[in-house]
């Protein structure tokens, strides 16, 4: 059976948090073939950042260009199509939204005058202000922010960027599993849509009300347009999507709101090996803390640095390391750390190859997530037997439980008096660390994610049940009807 990995900008050619749970997939699950797709928006590194196991048939990224030339002349049929795309998003019409969103699908397939970059040939702002003019004449003027010709243009260009995701080829499977947030969606969806393939959709993503930081300075009739667009993407997701398997209760309730059918859901947490991460007694060396992150503008280094002033002044002589800062985040980081006037007692570590050495120079671990990261780094740090600090962003609290100390996002005196508390308490420190090593072992194991991943790829992708066959007047043979996952989800002690 092969299986399509369909991610954004990741796995496995870049080590970012999801990247470390796609690997964990893969390499458990050698009895399916898989090809490994990834879209980003930079251009394609040299090659894979993981070792790829032999039952990996192909692996490759595709960038999508920046800018492409406007196409001179109008195509009627990508104009239809955008009408139709506009209309949904501006209306909250799913039926509308998708009818738009598969015409241009179409379009972007090879042969035609709109493929690769289906919008290009599309007046688009025009076709954007018309549908946002008639929704806010209709009744939704008072959800609908001003569009001014200029916001337009602008939106328009970032619709016709993420449209060109649609062109992304696919290689032929018997089922793509989607993994992450709007750009790898659109193009899983295209693909769905050309071949009929099965669809899984790991529900990963950032609640879409969160802007980059980048995209916080757009005005607030752009942001109308992406927030749109993107929850109507999402939603076209969840209705063509076979199963989708949110990684927390907090990404399960997201989808939930946004349209997601109970039945087709099934909770999958993030898990570890616990072999990866071993409980290593604390170092002696100076209090310590650790904080893992790629160092970018949307990493949460911000409010982490303006506590970590508090807590030097308080604890003298700690020491921040920060693991698994990116080569193109260098800068910044180094641009931040010399605004807090704290160089000399901050760390910056690539990401270890060994997962072993990630946390093991901490006596805390501070969990301050960005807006699209996964509890992925969070269960690493519990596995590690580390005592965890968390700001309450998405899943953290309900992933820390009570292992743990959660503090209010964007609060960093809260997060200093977190961490001054623990590192001048070694007893609850290491209470602590050993409460988060055995709520991970319980709940977030690698062997789990497997296990009921394997099950979802036989369930969507495997071939049909034989039929069965009864004679006139017979008793019918008994049958079980769950589907294969809910049978494995099964208590070990019920009827099956």
């Amino acid at each position: 059976m092969r299986i399509c990995l369909l991610t954004g900008g990741g796995y496995p050619f870049r080590r970012d948090a999801l990247g470390g749970w796609c690997r964990t997939l893969v390499d458990g699950l050698a009895r399916f073939r898989f090809d490994l797709v990834t879209v980003s928006d930079r251009e394609p590194p040299g090659g894979p950042a993981y070792p790829l196991p032999g039952h990996v048939r192909s692996a490759r990224t595709v960038a999508l260009p920046r800018e492409t030339p406007r196409r001179e002349g109008r195509d009627e049929h990508a104009t239809a199509a955008a009408a139709l795309l506009c209309r949904g998003l501006v209306t909250e019409h799913d039926e509308v939204f998708a009818r738009g969103l598969a015409g241009l699908a179409a379009l972007a397939d090879g042969g035609t005058a709109a493929a690769g970059a289906p919008l290009n040939a599309v007046p688009l702002a025009d076709v954007l202000l018309e549908a946002w003019r008639a929704g806010r004449t209709s009744g939704a003027g008072d959800r609908l922010p001003r569009l001014s010709l200029r916001d337009a243009r602008t939106a328009a260009t970032l619709l016709r960027h993420a449209a060109r995701a649609l062109a992304v080829p696919l290689p032929e499977v018997d089922l793509v599993h989607c993994v992450g947030g709007t750009t790898p969606l659109l193009a899983a969806l295209a693909g769905r849509w050309r071949t009929g393939t099965a669809l899984l959709l790991t529900e990963a993503r950032a609640p879409v009300a969160k802007f980059r930081a980048h995209e916080e300075r757009l005005s607030p009739a752009v942001q109308a347009v992406l927030r749109r667009f993107r929850r109507a993407v999402a939603r076209t997701g969840y209705a063509e999507a076979g199963l989708i398997a949110p990684l927390s209760e907090y990404h399960h309730s997201w989808a939930l709101r946004h349209g997601a059918e109970p039945r087709r859901l099934v909770p999958v947490p993030a898990g570890v090996d616990p072999l990866d991460f071993p409980c290593a007694p604390e170092a002696r060396n100076p209090p310590a803390i650790v904080w893992a992150g790629n160092g970018g503008p949307e990493s949460g280094l911000g409010p982490l640095l303006d506590a970590f002033a508090r807590v030097a002044a308080a604890v003298p002589g700690t020491v921040l390391h920060l693991v698994g800062v990116t080569p193109a985040h260098e800068d910044h980081c180094a641009e931040q750390i010399e605004r807090t006037g704290l160089g000399r007692a901050i760390r910056l570590h690539p990401l270890p190859a060994d997962p072993s050495d990630r946390y093991a120079a901490g006596h805390v671990v501070v969990h301050v997530p960005g807006p699209s990261d996964t509890p992925y780094r969070l269960i690493e740090a519990m596995m590690s037997g580390r005592a965890v600090v968390g700001a309450d962003v998405g899943p953290v609290a309900e992933t820390l439980g009570d292992a743990g100390v959660v503090v209010p996002d964007r609060d960093p005196a809260a997060l200093a008096a977190a961490c001054i508390s623990l590192l001048t308490a070694p007893a609850r420190r290491r209470a602590l660390g050993d409460a988060a090593r055995r709520r991970a072992l319980a709940c977030f194991t690698a062997d789990r994610v497997v296990r009921v991943y394997g099950a979802l790829y036989t369930d969507l992708a495997g071939p049909p049940p034989a039929p069965a066959y009864e004679l006139t007047l017979a008793v019918p043979a008994p049958r079980d009807a769950r589907p294969a996952t809910l049978r494995w989800l099964a208590g070990a002690g019920e009827d099956r």
